[in-house]
């Protein structure tokens, strides 16, 4: 009755304000308004899209005048001013909507304005992030991290308002039925097809029965490209066969499919924000593997240390194993960093140490995928399940303990979490020998609202009793959000778990919220990727 009143009715702002959060904050930003919650909602989303502006042109003054910084700055800048351009499309979107409606969205056009509000204080973060640990110039890093942290607060006022007046309340869908989907088995029917004679770009019937081919397995490809690297493809590399896929194209056009032969490739890949629904198929898993071995002790950000990096949305990947070999003692070293909303990944291994597999933002689905890693080694700020995977923790540094995963929530209206649901937890073959001499635990809170959930999973003994470990001290130990659901094996006894305030072992009614048909509404876009999926529990 609350909600409804302040959006449909016309009241003083610190009325208003008290219903928020952070009401101190909030009647200073809606200082000399009046209007009704609406009203007051859009005010603070265009202030967060002018904000946004100055900001991507303050960055852009940095790296025009790039002379003046050391090579370590002007990285941390370039990641800085990437994301800040991914937030200001999310803010336009944002306003767009808001500046069209007075009234509670369906839930599927809600969600996604309420993910990529919650994409843009992740990117925030990343960026702050980014220039505390890696620019070396304290000016510029003293300056641009008060700028940060003022936009932060209005960026979380922004997506507050939002999801109180525009986003209808979640209802939770209790299901436990199997999308019944089989996985499609393009890498051989590819393989045939392209092994058999001609099949190269430009052959018009062959790409005319493999669209037909796939069509039927509800997988709808527009076009299709091939790399190998013998020159028995289109392409040599990735990066070319890529950049030769078309800007900007609808889900409703099909994927552009990239078949990427046996090979290694030594390549790092970077998919923009402009190349949406691609679908990237190997030959599998150890056979075509693409590889690099950027790190933080070399001089990358955590961000820009990945081999492989994607926003555009939409992406799927199949039988492809992402490595980073930079090793334990070079620190974070990404292997693959996903911000691309709606995507999907299949069949795919993840090989690093610490900080292998950065879901860094937006929706993401992992299924039978295997994810190799010693320190923080599943980290980032999406919305994100992985589903029958195999995780495996491996051999760190000495003196470190492992922690499968490191999640980042920094404010308690974001979407996001890690969710991992049917797993199978084990120590990797130069573990096992030292399981009784190096530690690993479920994971450690990252952030402030740090959300994991591990649900019906298999762990096996060498998870510490504990489960979990702090991040340092006392750090969002009462405002994460860790829990447990129905695991088992021998690491899974929750009887000496943490006591932390956040902590809880549940039952079926909430480990539901963390489902792929909740979580991510996977119900609505999973299937047109043809990756197999389990919507509910089991």
């Amino acid at each position: 009755m609350a909600k409804h009143y302040y959006y449909n009715n016309t009241v003083p702002p610190a009325t208003f304000c008290d219903t928020t959060e952070d009401p101190a904050y909030c009647k200073t930003l809606l200082a000399n308004q009046y209007g009704n919650g609406y009203d007051y909602g859009r005010i603070c989303v265009q202030k967060s899209v002018s904000q946004s502006h100055s900001f991507l042109n303050l960055m852009d003054s940095y790296l025009q005048d790039g002379s003046s910084y050391d090579q370590n700055t002007i990285r941390a800048l370039e990641d800085c001013r990437f994301l800040a351009e991914l937030n200001l499309d999310f803010l336009y979107n944002t306003q767009e909507t808001v500046n069209k409606s007075s009234n509670v969205l369906q839930s599927s056009h809600a969600e996604d304005i309420v993910t990529q509000l919650s994409a843009t204080l992740t990117n925030q973060q990343t960026c702050l992030d980014g220039l505390q640990t890696t620019a070396s110039d304290e000016r510029v890093k003293s300056y641009l991290s008060s700028m940060l942290s003022n936009d932060t607060k209005l960026h979380s006022m922004s997506l507050c308002l939002f999801r109180r007046g525009w986003a209808p309340e979640k209802k939770i869908k209790h299901s436990w039925k199997q999308n019944g989907r089989l996985p499609y088995k393009m890498p051989k029917r590819v393989r045939d097809m392209y092994d058999s004679g001609r099949g190269r770009h430009g052959n018009h019937g062959r790409h005319h029965h493999l669209r037909k081919l796939l069509q039927t397995e509800s997988v709808n490809v527009r076009d299709m490209v091939v790399v190998s690297k013998d020159g028995s493809g289109n392409f040599t590399t990735i990066n070319a066969a890529i950049s030769a896929a078309p800007n900007n194209t609808a889900s409703s056009d099909g994927y552009f499919l990239v078949f990427i032969k046996k090979g290694v490739y030594e390549e790092y890949v970077s998919i923009a924000k402009n190349k949406k629904h691609l679908m990237l198929v190997g030959d599998g898993i150890n056979q075509t593997i693409i590889t690099g071995d950027r790190n933080v002790v070399d001089g990358s950000t955590t961000f820009n240390s990945a081999t492989f990096a994607v926003v555009g949305q939409g992406f799927v990947a199949v039988n492809i194993t992402f490595r980073n070999t930079a090793g334990p003692s070079k620190h974070q070293a990404v292997a693959l960093r996903s911000g691309a909303d709606l995507s999907a990944f299949y069949m795919c291994s993840f090989e690093g140490y610490q900080d292998t597999l950065y879901a860094h933002s937006m929706r993401q689905f992992y299924s039978d995928c295997y994810i190799y890693g010693t320190v923080d080694f599943i980290f980032g700020n999406a919305a994100v399940v992985f589903q029958n995977c195999n995780i495996f923790s491996r051999l760190p540094m000495t003196g470190q303990f492992n922690s499968i995963t490191a999640q980042g929530r920094t404010d308690p209206n974001q979407n996001t979490g890690i969710s991992i649901h049917n797993a199978t937890i084990r120590a990797a073959n130069d573990l096992a020998p030292r399981v009784g001499v190096v530690k690993t635990y479920l994971g450690r809170p990252w952030k402030q609202y740090s959300r994991t959930v591990f649900m019906e999973s298999f762990m096996d003994g060498f998870v510490d009793p504990a489960g979990w470990h702090d991040w340092s001290g006392s750090f969002a130990l009462n405002t994460l959000y860790y829990a447990e659901h129905k695991n088992a094996g021998s690491g899974s006894s929750t009887a000496s778990r943490v006591s932390w305030p956040g902590y809880h072992v549940i039952g079926a009614m909430d480990a539901a919220n963390f489902t792929v048909s909740n979580f991510l509404q996977g119900d609505s876009w999973l299937p047109q990727t043809g990756v197999p999926f389990l919507n509910g529990l089991i």
